[in-house]
């Protein structure tokens, strides 16, 4: 004899669960009776959440950063350091660096990486917003490569570099990696706190 199957709203919200990464049936089912059978207040909580994010959050149109307002907390910030600039993949890879605590200064979001497999190349990344806040941004001084120490992450740094240098920024501006102390291969969201840390104060200069 076969399970009672479930009520259709809980069939709807389990199917929607399954949808998020690393989750699957079983989790989800998890998941949906705890929303189930929790207090109503905890569950509505849980909705304006969601619905509150996807209504008020939106990209810096400085730096890329998610953020509720413009410009973004890390942009508005008048005791961060504005000579430096830190490049990275994606939004979540600011919130990895900061919780670091090594970094005080700024940061410009690509919005992806160079990806032959996914058909992302150059033109898709925000190089472009890049290259004019280091030539409207005199005070820059140093430009800090953190893409993920990855074929795709080492390749979008190359790209990131021949951008600079065709824009003849190469000159003005230093350019600098993270130390290879952090697993090659790996992606800095994953990365600990505590090694990406150690790679930031321990970053190369990389030659023009």
């Amino acid at each position: 004899m076969g399970a009672m199957p479930h009520s259709e709203p809980l069939e709807v919200l389990i199917e929607h669960l399954r949808r998020l990464p690393g989750i699957g049936l079983r989790s989800a089912e998890r998941l949906a009776y705890h929303i189930l059978h929790g207090p109503e207040p905890e569950a509505m909580q849980l909705a304006n959440a969601i619905r509150d994010v996807k209504k008020n959050t939106m990209y810096c149109s400085t730096c890329g950063n998610l953020t509720d307002r413009e410009p973004c907390r890390v942009c508005r910030d008048a005791q961060r350091d504005r000579t430096m600039i830190c490049v990275v993949e994606l939004p979540r890879d600011v919130a990895q660096i900061e919780s670091t605590g090594e970094y005080n200064g700024l940061y410009h979001v690509l919005m992806g990486r160079v990806s032959a497999l996914d058909g992302i190349e150059p033109e898709h990344l925000r190089l472009p917003a890049l290259i004019k806040r280091l030539r409207d941004g005199n005070e820059i001084q140093e430009l800090i490569l953190a893409t993920s120490p990855n074929v795709d992450g080492d390749h979008t740094a190359l790209h990131v570099r021949e951008a600079l240098r065709k824009a003849g920024l190469t000159e003005r501006i230093t350019i600098s990696e993270l130390a290879r102390g952090i697993p090659v291969g790996t992606e800095i969201e994953f990365i600990d706190g505590a090694i990406l840390g150690a790679a930031l104060r321990g970053r190369r200069t990389l030659k023009p």
